[in-house]
């Protein structure tokens, strides 16, 4: 029996009552944490799986997130309903709407871009349409110097016909640190945008822009600057800035690697960049089959059919034993790294 004694009106709990109690609350707060645990993990997978271009699979995993208030897995379980049926969705609408909600800018522009307003009769309150609220929202937020609400005013004015303004704040975004934004930018001068007096100086300007976002660990910007330092004629940077990009976990970068590896003469027939790696098919079965036992990744797959030959069954073997030390589930899971608003 647990005994507590009054005193003047007053509980006073027993030590025996209060240990049992403190040890509740630990037991408590350890299921409450392994719950969030499980949330967190459920979310990790499922944008494994999105970034992979795997959308249906994330869809299941997303919803554990979402459902647990997590913003970002309600903007993009929207985004892979969206994706998977090619178009809005009541499901997509459900989950953009709950985004939006919470203030997330590009939920709002997927309910403008959708007909939200107009076909499903969901229109936001005060404002005149998601554009709008979107634009309202962020603009107080990036006149106070966020950079995220930049780059989010970027699109927005985009979706508003006024890319003057789009342009000006994404460079703003840049000069902020946004990394995407800094990215974004660097490709958008090395396709023409604003004015330079000679090439040279347009890709210097691009490979700025594109290093510091790159050196802040945004993976895309490193496949950006490969491309610059390609266009300013320096094979071996531009190499480098591949690798870069591969041992980062991005598949398009990882795929040219591997087949630069495996079969050199080929893969700059087909229009790879110079591959200075030197031939080594061990080394570039093993990151192919490393790919496909992780991701699934088809296009390693094929690669690896159409190469077989190359290898003795002593040397795959080797590779597949390598991978399974170097590259299988070692580093950063593999991605496309879609940009978050897209198409």
């Amino acid at each position: 029996m647990l005994i507590s004694v009054s005193v003047n009106g007053s509980l006073i709990i027993s030590k025996k009552v209060k240990l049992l109690l403190a040890s509740a609350l630990l037991i408590f707060s350890s299921l409450a944490w392994g719950l969030e645990d499980e949330i967190q993990a459920a979310k990790d997978s499922g944008m494994i799986d999105y970034n992979l271009g795997y959308v249906a699979d994330a869809i299941p995993k997303l919803e554990v997130a979402a459902e647990a208030g997590d913003v970002e897995a309600m903007y993009y379980l929207g985004e892979s309903h969206r994706i998977t049926h090619m178009g809005m969705t009541s499901d997509a609408l459900e989950w953009y709407l709950k985004a939006a909600e919470h203030n997330d800018p590009y939920a709002m522009l997927r309910l403008w871009s959708g007909g939200a307003c107009v076909a499903g009769d969901e229109c936001p309150e005060n404002a005149e349409g998601w554009r709008e609220k979107a634009r309202d929202e962020q603009l107080p937020l990036a006149e106070e110097g966020d950079a995220d609400a930049m780059l989010a005013l970027y699109y927005i004015y985009g979706a508003l016909d006024d890319s003057d303004a789009g342009s000006a704040w994404l460079e703003k975004a840049a000069e902020a640190g946004n990394p995407e934004a800094q990215d974004r930018l660097a490709k958008m001068i090395q396709d023409g945008h604003g004015f330079y007096w000679s090439e040279g100086g347009r890709l210097e300007a691009a490979e700025t822009l594109a290093r510091g976002a790159a050196e802040q660990g945004y993976v895309p910007a490193m496949l950006t600057l490969s491309g610059i330092w390609g266009d300013k004629g320096e094979a071996e940077e531009s190499w480098e800035w591949k690798v870069s990009a591969a041992e980062s976990g991005m598949v398009g970068p990882m795929l040219g690697v591997a087949y630069c590896y495996l079969n050199p003469e080929k893969y700059q027939e087909l229009g790879g960049n110079e591959c200075l790696a030197g031939q080594d098919k061990v080394k570039g079965w093993a990151i192919l089959y490393a790919m496909v036992e992780e991701s699934g990744n088809q296009q390693a797959e094929s690669l690896m059919e159409r190469s077989r030959d190359l290898l003795t069954y002593d040397q795959r073997q080797k590779a597949e034993a390598l991978a399974e030390v170097e590259w299988l589930n070692h580093g950063p899971p593999l991605s496309k790294f879609p940009p978050r608003y897209g198409f």
